[in-house]
C-alpha cells in the first residue's frame, strides 16, 4: 500500500509541480496516453508529438509510461470489435485472421492475408480508442491542473 501511496503522490508531484501552463501540461498528458495505447508507438512518439505541437514534453513522457504495451493488450478485443464494426466485417472472423497473422508472422504470411482486411481495422480501432482515452485524460487533467492552480495557497 505504501507504494503505491508514493507512486501517486510522485506522479502528483510530477505533474502538477511542473512550471508550464496547465493546457500545455493537460495536452501533453493526452498525447502520451494516445500514443501509449497505440502497438507500436510509445515514449517517443509521445515526445514527438508533444515537440510537433508544443506541448509538455515531460507529461508525454509521463502519459505515455503510464499506458504504453499493458494497455494495448487490455484494450485489444475492443479494437477489434470497434474495427470490425467499422469495416462491416465479422468481429470473430477478424480475431481468428489477426491470431493467425501473430502466430505465424512472416513475410509471406503478410502478404498472404489482406492488409486491409487485417490489420487496418484493428488500428482504426486501436486509433479510436487512444484518440477517446487521451482526450479524457487532456480534459480532466486540465480540469484538475486549473482548479488546483485556482485554490492553490500563492493564487488567493
Amino acid at each position: 500500500m505504501k507504494k503505491i501511496k508514493r507512486f501517486f503522490n510522485l506522479l502528483y508531484i510530477k505533474l502538477f509541480k511542473i512550471n508550464d501552463s496547465p493546457q500545455r501540461i493537460a495536452l501533453g498528458l493526452g498525447l502520451g496516453v494516445f500514443a501509449g495505447i497505440i502497438p507500436g508507438t510509445g515514449p517517443l512518439a509521445a515526445l514527438f508529438l508533444a515537440f510537433f505541437l508544443r506541448a509538455n514534453r515531460a507529461s508525454a513522457l509521463i502519459g505515455s509510461l503510464l499506458t504504453n504495451t499493458w494497455l494495448s493488450f487490455a484494450t485489444f478485443l475492443l479494437a477489434i470489435k470497434l474495427g470490425s464494426g467499422l469495416f462491416g466485417i465479422s468481429w470473430q472472423q477478424l480475431y481468428e485472421d489477426w491470431a493467425h497473422f501473430l502466430k505465424g508472422f512472416n513475410w509471406h504470411v503478410l502478404f498472404q492475408l489482406s492488409i486491409l482486411k487485417v490489420i487496418l481495422p484493428v488500428m482504426v480501432g486501436y486509433f479510436l480508442i487512444a484518440f477517446c482515452l487521451g482526450l479524457i485524460v487532456y480534459l480532466t487533467t486540465l480540469l484538475a491542473l486549473v482548479f488546483f492552480h485556482a485554490h492553490s495557497p500563492r493564487n488567493p
